[in-house]
């Protein structure tokens, strides 16, 4: 088997870039990396206008004689480099490259200054619509898997983790909700500013800007034993439909505290649109659903729970490389099945014995940790990657399984993983043989036998 962390590093041409991540050719580059993202943005909602200002201090990697950012459908009218004007600067297929006076060194620090403006959009791919969207009333972004570059420039490589603050200026009566903690909201006249601040490292597809006329409401967390603050920006209208369909959130958050480890931000955000939502979304310290999506029924509580699961797989700890992205939604669809037997409607043992009869009559065409960029997001990775967990979960027994998962959050938290990286966690805490139990069901096409309870 071979590890996903080569396909990570990439390798570095002769111009000075790196070849990005194999899922995401157009996207990215390891030939630098981005330490902190500063955006001021100012959007104009009746007429979808924004005008930017991204600030980017980064570092080189590797010699190079430019600095290449994503930016898709939008137009940078000036760009400074270390407070002056670059050599030159040019957008081209999706992408900004900022030639410099004098070539960089490696390991060598930067400021990147970028002004531009336009209508935003989603942009169109393999996955459907992604990034910057348009709602009946406010703004939706959904970032993942490339949609980053839709609403501001950055190095959209899953392997670059920044901090960010977010100053957004939108007008008045709408609610701005980004990542991270609310350091100030002002009004002036028509318009208000709110800005945020995200100190704990995530790559470039994790931000979020959530735009909406939305009042705050906090769920009871302190008598589900949870200390973690948990809101939802939601409109009044539906505040008592949030509310009853959240119920069950504090409560879901104290089991997956229990089960891996602590709450990894200092707290979570639901944003509930006013639009139906085709799938939720999850993003750091936050996720977003639709009103189609706050039913007591099964199918809508697991979706709540996968998605806050995220914030500990997928968020805190994020996949090296997309071909690992079982990392995350094997592991949340886990969660589901953990929590499905916390409430008492089916046990773990049943989820993962549905599961592999489902999975059993379909084709046995798709290797799960490494599924091509167009089967990323098939459900056979969730499905098939859950039981790869579960597994584990069986060979080694609750106590290890448990307490592998928690070292495994820890030592890994606000970080970049690889498929090895979890092989390795789980051999070195146990007796298992886990690069033989996992590759059948990772890297083998056949499904393997359900693992015995």
């Amino acid at each position: 088997m071979s590890s996903s962390a080569s396909s990570a590093r990439g390798s570095v041409n002769e111009a000075g870039g790196a070849a990005p991540d194999p899922y995401l050719p157009g996207a990215g580059t390891n030939a630098f990396r981005v330490e902190r993202y500063e955006l001021d943005l100012d959007y104009r909602v009746a007429s979808n206008r924004l005008s930017g200002r991204a600030v980017l201090h980064g570092v080189t990697c590797v010699p190079a004689s430019a600095i290449v950012l994503d930016l898709a459908g939008l137009r940078a009218t000036k760009v400074l480099l270390d407070g002056r004007k670059p050599l030159r600067f040019s957008q081209r297929a999706g992408q900004l490259v900022v030639s410099a006076q004098n070539p960089f060194e490696a390991r060598q620090p930067f400021t990147l200054e970028v002004r531009y403006e336009g209508n935003p959009r989603p942009r169109r791919g393999l996955w459907g619509e992604v990034g910057w969207e348009e709602l009946t009333d406010g703004v939706l972004v959904a970032g993942q898997p490339n949609g980053a570059p839709s609403w501001f420039p950055c190095n959209d490589h899953l392997g670059d983790k920044a901090s960010y603050r977010f100053t957004v200026t939108t007008d008045a009566n709408y609610r701005v909700v980004c990542n991270g903690v609310l350091q100030s909201h002002t009004a002036r006249s028509s318009r208000e500013t709110w800005v945020y601040e995200q100190a704990d490292p995530m790559p470039a597809y994790l931000a979020t800007v959530q735009i909406g006329r939305y009042a705050l409401l906090e769920l009871d967390s302190g008598r589900h034993g949870t200390p973690v603050p948990q809101t939802v920006a939601v409109s009044h209208a539906l505040a008592d439909r949030a509310r009853a369909g959240l119920a069950l959130q504090p409560a879901m958050m104290r089991t997956f505290s229990s089960c891996f480890g602590p709450y990894p931000f200092p707290g979570y955000v639901v944003v509930v649109t006013e639009d139906e939502l085709e799938i939720p979304l999850e993003a750091q310290a936050m996720s977003i659903l639709g009103p189609n999506h706050l039913g007591l029924d099964w199918e809508s509580q697991r979706l709540i729970a996968h998605e806050l699961s995220h914030q500990w797989f997928g968020n805190a700890l994020t996949a090296a490389s997309w071909q690992d992205i079982w990392l995350h939604e094997g592991f949340a669809c886990y969660a589901e099945w953990i929590w499905s037997e916390e409430a008492g409607v089916m046990a773990v043992a049943d989820r993962a014995g549905a599961a592999w009869r489902r999975l059993a009559a379909e084709e046995q065409d798709i290797l799960v940790g490494d599924p091509g960029p167009g089967r990323m997001f098939d459900d056979r990775v969730y499905k098939r990657g859950a039981l790869a967990v579960h597994a584990v979960r069986m060979a080694v027994g609750d106590l290890a399984f448990f307490a592998v998962l928690q070292d495994w959050t820890a030592s890994h938290r606000h970080g970049s993983v690889t498929t090895q990286d979890f092989i390795m966690a789980v051999s070195r805490a146990t007796a298992v043989d886990a690069e033989s139990l996992l590759h059948p069901w990772l890297y083998e096409e056949p499904l393997p036998p359900l693992p015995a309870s």
